[in-house]
């Protein structure tokens, strides 16, 4: 089942989500989450893309499993979610992943994908809010 639309990563409860600190990262957490080939498009995108609703993702598995791939992301510490409204937006935590582990995230997005250069990368997502979200410019 293909994601679309937005009921992916619904956020009714507003409950508040762990995002480990800067320090807390460890390269094994980080690894593991990025040997996925689906998390793996998930930081592409965002890498492309900037911030977004988790409902954007045109991934080919099923609600839960792309919520357990969010998660996976958000607690090895690769991305924020963000509340926005009902659901969540995504960003990369470039910043605080390149000062804990200086070069990694580029040079594994740009081994996998030739087409993603540092110019592209250079954009954190932070702070920024996807116009799919909020609906406005």
């Amino acid at each position: 089942e293909k994601i679309t639309g937005l009921g992916l990563c619904h956020n009714g409860s507003m409950r508040s989500l762990y995002h480990p600190s800067e320090t807390d990262f460890r390269l094994s957490n980080i690894l593991h989450a990025l040997s996925d080939p689906i998390r793996l498009s998930i930081v592409r995108d965002l890498a492309r893309t900037g911030s977004r609703s988790c409902g954007t993702f045109d991934l080919p598995v099923a609600k839960s499993t792309a919520s357990h791939h969010f998660r996976i992301l958000r607690e090895a510490g690769i991305i924020r979610m963000q509340p926005m409204g009902t659901q969540y937006v995504n960003s990369l935590r470039r910043t605080e992943l390149d000062s804990r582990y200086p070069g990694l995230l580029a040079a594994i997005l740009n081994s996998e994908d030739p087409g993603v250069q540092e110019e592209t990368l250079g954009a954190t997502g932070e702070g920024e809010v996807c116009r799919e979200v909020d609906g406005s410019n």
